[in-house]
């Protein structure tokens, strides 16, 4: 969906929040209880005397004409109605992105210190405590989080505490889940990630190849690169790490959904087939130049994600999650893609794995890789769901 609807967490301030995941829109409006029904009259459909006779139900009152007015002046002046508004909005952002030359920050100053020191002493304390990294001869890639690094520090100090010194001349091909991307398809840029550390150096030679291969399932400068997380964490700590001009290949992967739900394997689709192709080609020849980051959360639990059950991380229902889990990690570590995909198909994801579809992609193009899980954890995002994450590492 274009927008994301989240119940406020504020007892003193109750109903719907609406805000735009895409930033077509800067906006964030709060419905109150009472009024959350009628959003369902905006569906193309109704017209304004269905809203009408809505609001006179609900409120009781025939003189609804004030109400209405104000409704529909939120929801439009905000941008959250399909209409030419909105359209206007949309084409200036993807412009602005389009002709931009660097892909800036867009989770600094939230998700994590938008000022240079604050942001190396805050994952200098997150890595505090790694374990040495070993023997770098064997090891290809890792899987960190992307949920918030102040919910994850964990996973991802275990991830790429993993990565030795002598990784930093190598390409990092970073597949990333796109969450608002269309599904069975790769978004791809060749614009530079920034982050407070600095500006990475995107490698355009892969990504010109990527595109060339298989045109018909590329994005080239997917606009859900302005807005994705997934992607921009991993820079940041492979920059903490190396230095500001690690060389990436960012790919966001988008959700293989359609295999999820009518059956099949996702490589059934020959534009997805050929990316796995170009990517096992690149893997093979360039052998120990890459090195393959996986940007994944896993499970999504509870009244957030649209279950009716109240999720706590590590108890009640999630210990079963957890098992669920580990079964599908079991089958990734073990270069099951078959498999791992099997389980993913199970209940059509009730598990609502976001990183299924990075994940799946690496198993295809790198399929000699063997895993390691080094943490798995949940984490209670809010009062009622939950997120679960690994540290992996792949030899």
């Amino acid at each position: 969906m274009g927008l994301d609807f989240v119940p406020s967490a504020d007892a003193e301030h109750p109903g719907l929040l609406i805000r735009d995941p895409f930033r077509f829109s800067d906006s964030m409006l709060l419905i109150p209880p009472q009024l959350v029904a009628c959003l369902a009259c905006f569906d193309g459909q109704q017209t304004a005397l269905d809203l009408r006779e809505t609001l006179v139900r609900i409120t009781g009152e025939i003189q609804v004409g004030q109400i209405e007015k104000h409704l529909f002046d939120a929801l439009n002046d905000a941008g959250f109605l399909e209409n030419e508004k909105f359209e206007q909005m949309r084409a200036a952002r993807i412009g602005e992105f389009a002709s931009a030359p660097k892909r800036e920050p867009s989770h600094a100053g939230s998700a994590y210190p938008d000022n240079l020191e604050e942001a190396r002493k805050t994952l200098a304390g997150f890595m505090q405590g790694a374990e040495p990294a070993g023997s770098a001869d064997s090891q290809i890639g890792i899987a960190a989080p992307h949920v918030s690094p102040f919910g994850g520090w964990e996973s991802y100090r275990d991830a790429y505490a993993t990565l030795a010194p002598s990784y930093q001349d190598r390409t990092f091909v970073v597949l990333g889940t796109s969450h608002y991307g269309e599904p069975d398809k790769f978004g791809l840029t060749r614009k530079p990630y920034v982050t407070p550390f600095g500006e990475s150096i995107t490698d355009v030679a892969l990504v010109d190849e990527l595109a060339a291969a298989a045109p018909n399932a590329v994005r080239m400068e997917d606009y859900c690169h302005a807005v994705e997380h997934s992607i921009e964490f991993q820079v940041l700590f492979l920059q903490y790490l190396y230095g500001p001009n690690v060389r990436v290949l960012p790919i966001l992967c988008g959700s293989f959904a359609q295999s999820i739900y009518r059956g099949g394997m996702p490589e059934d689709n020959p534009d997805v087939a050929r990316v796995f192709g170009a990517l096992g080609n690149l893997s093979a020849r360039e052998g120990k130049r890459l090195f393959w980051v996986l940007g994944i959360d896993m499970a999504h639990m509870g009244r957030r994600y649209g279950d009716e059950l109240t999720a706590q991380a590590d108890s009640g229902e999630m210990l079963a999650v957890a098992e669920r889990d580990r079964s599908r990690i079991e089958r990734m570590n073990q270069a099951d893609a078959q498999g791992f995909w099997s389980l993913v198909q199970q209940n059509q994801d009730d598990l609502k794995w976001c990183g299924s579809s990075p994940i799946y992609t690496f198993l295809k193009t790198v399929p000699q890789a063997r895993g390691e899980l080094r943490r798995y954890q949940q984490w209670n995002i809010d009062e009622q769901s939950v997120v679960s994450f690994a540290a992996i590492r792949f030899r």
